[in-house]
């Protein structure tokens, strides 16, 4: 792990260059983001309460669903402008402003506001193999562990091959569910009836909530504020403008996709379930099972499962992004993607597992309800500083939010922190009515009142605190000094040699990069099976022979007044070639790179990126 520069997923920073000659290929450009973000919005945390909406009131809370969809539309127009305008992501404003103490307990509660929403997206993958091959679900949360690896592969071919394939899942979705749609054949004057707003019931209100609590996510706010700033754009007034103009396009394009796909769902519902008297759907597997009985077709119910399928696996790509922006926005941290795609999906398939096998598969459901629940408790903590930071004048300039935009966000946010605090706080005390433990409780309430004194702080601190870092996101010219730039003089150069044509290279750049009075140290790994074996007690033939290429390089370099001995290194590669470079006190590193990538960088391995890793001096990679 290291320390990662200060710029929001460097790998993929401003990747995408935006300065199009034509009109459409510009708009183009900046698609993209939004439908990242927008899989959120149709997740399987999102399922059930589209279900249990569709089934037990036909078409009357399409409403709550537009509703809904209009304030997360805000929220993330919210998200994006402090990306593009700061050039800050949400954690990193955060790590900006609020004291250490404060910062770290956001961390905490990001992290488990992802892992949350992981675990949902296991169960909901695990639950759509379960519904489509009939294999036990203990198996299926088994085998989610092996996407780990596909954010790792998609990373690899760029941000644009990554939002292709997110695009592509969320399209499988959308076309299962009108498909279904057309065998459903819904009244449509009906459907049309629902977006006229009414509440039946105080049950209806109770799906209400819940349809607008799992709208907006927290780590959705992170992620969108990172993923505009992979689009270069030009620092001026009209080039802000123009960035913030066309990802509202692409917010409003992708977020009524995600609208109509939720809608698919609780339409479908309503004309499959509610329409045949089984107001009774409240579970995922009920809504599959009775699909090819109501509708008399073997197709419906497995387009179900393959969209509950893409939708988790969309999904989860997507967390795991927002997972590496909270980590290394809140601490500076970076690890290997696969390293932190693993460690959050272990986190959410252990608690899924021991549910599964000491509760049974039945009680899944109320495992996802949880996740759905801890995810509303750390909204507030998303929403309110992000409102705080794109109001601010002193950091936004003539960007700052307009008063109206401000009210409404405010009035958004307060809604949504009500109705989710009353979710937690039914559940809470649902709990501490039937748990009879004493202890368990008293963990809960404090739990209770410390959530409620770090909700106050969020709101209260950036308005009253003058602790406040300059932070001019390209509004104003930062004001630095480069000092005197004295050229480094290295006293020790290594140079990690392959015995190939490109030795000539690295030796050649070496030598340019030192003086009379450099020494040189010249590295080489042996990589025979022996050597691999018994490492510096190797005694083969390759190993012989790599020793006198050694000595040949040395003594021609020697013959022209060069200062330079050799080492021999063996076993693993790149630790190898740190290891020695440390040992020898080498100020300065040249490697050879393959410009290989993608699979080759798994068979061949990826040296000189895991020997930067290692050392803590200037390393220069010779292509």
């Amino acid at each position: 792990m290291n320390h990662h520069p200060h710029t929001s997923l460097s790998d993929v920073h401003q990747s995408i260059d935006t300065s199009k000659k034509s009109r459409w290929r510009k708009l183009f450009a900046f698609f993209g983001p939004a439908y990242l973000v927008s899989v959120g919005y149709m997740d399987p945390g999102n399922w059930a309460t589209d279900l249990a909406g569709g089934s037990q009131y036909g078409y009357k809370l399409l409403w709550v669903l537009l509703m809904s969809n209009m304030m997360a539309l805000l929220l993330q127009s919210l998200s994006a402008r402090l990306g593009i305008v700061r050039g800050r992501d949400l954690a990193q404003a955060n790590r900006e402003t609020y004291p250490r103490g404060v910062n770290f307990l956001l961390y905490v509660l990001a992290e488990i506001a992802i892992a949350a929403t992981d675990l949902a997206e296991v169960l909901g993958m695990a639950i759509g193999i379960q519904l489509l091959t009939g294999l036990p679900l203990i198996w299926g949360v088994s085998l989610t562990i092996l996407d780990t690896f596909l954010l790792l592969i998609l990373q690899r071919y760029g941000i644009r091959k990554m939002e292709a394939f997110i695009v592509s899942l969320v399209a499988i979705v959308g076309i299962s569910f009108l498909i279904q749609l057309i065998m459903a054949k819904p009244e449509m004057h009906e459907v049309v009836k629902g977006f006229v707003p009414s509440i039946p019931d105080n049950n209806a209100l109770y799906i209400a909530i819940g349809i607008i609590g799992a709208t907006v996510m927290p780590h959705n706010l992170y992620l969108h504020s990172a993923l505009v700033q992979t689009r270069k754009i030009k620092r001026t007034d009209a080039g802000i403008r123009q960035a913030l103009k066309l990802n509202f396009i692409d917010s409003t394009i992708a977020l009524n996709l995600a609208f109509l796909v939720n809608a698919a769902i609780l339409i479908l519902a309503a004309a499959v379930f509610y329409k045949t008297g089984r107001t009774d759907v409240a579970e995922i597997q009920d809504a599959y099972e009775l699909l090819s009985q109501l509708l008399s077709s073997k197709l419906a119910p497995i387009l179900f499962a393959v969209a509950l399928i893409a939708a988790g696996q969309s999904s989860t790509v997507t967390g795991t992004l927002a997972g590496q922006i909270v980590m290394e926005g809140y601490l500076h941290l970076r690890i290997n993607p696969w390293l932190r795609r693993l460690l959050t999906r272990l986190i959410a398939i252990i608690p899924a597992l021991l549910v599964i096998l000491i509760a049974g598969e039945k009680k899944v459901g109320e495992l996802l309800v949880f996740s759905q629940v801890l995810l509303s408790m750390q909204l507030g903590f998303a929403i309110i500083p992000l409102i705080h930071f794109v109001s601010d004048k002193k950091t936004m300039g003539n960007y700052a939010i307009k008063p109206a935009v401000k009210v409404a966000s405010w009035a958004i946010t307060a809604l949504l922190v009500y109705l989710n605090m009353r979710m937690v706080y039914t559940e809470a005390i649902g709990y501490i009515t039937g748990s009879g433990n004493i202890l368990v409780d008293g963990v809960i309430i404090a739990a209770g009142i410390g959530f409620v004194i770090l909700l106050v702080t969020t709101i209260i601190y950036p308005i009253t605190s003058r602790y406040r870092q300059e932070a001019s996101g390209g509004i104003h010219t930062p004001q630095i000094s480069l000092g005197e730039l004295d050229k480094p003089e290295y006293k020790r150069i290594a140079m990690a040699l392959e015995f190939s044509k490109k030795d000539e290279q690295i030796i050649a750049n070496a030598i340019g990069h030192g003086n009379e009075h450099t020494e040189y140290v010249l590295i080489h790994i042996v990589e025979s099976a022996s050597a691999k074996y018994f490492g510096k007690e190797s005694d083969d033939f390759e190993t012989r022979k790599d020793q006198e290429q050694l000595d040949t390089y040395l003594a021609l370099l020697r013959s022209r007044g060069i200062k330079a001995h050799g080492v021999l290194g063996f076993r693993h590669r790149a630790k190898e070639i740190a290891r020695i470079a440390i040992d020898e006190k080498a100020d300065f590193l040249v490697l050879g790179g393959h410009g290989h990538r993608g699979i080759k960088d798994w068979i061949y391995g990826e040296t000189a990126n895991q020997v930067r890793h290692f050392v803590k001096i200037p390393v220069l990679v010779v292509q």
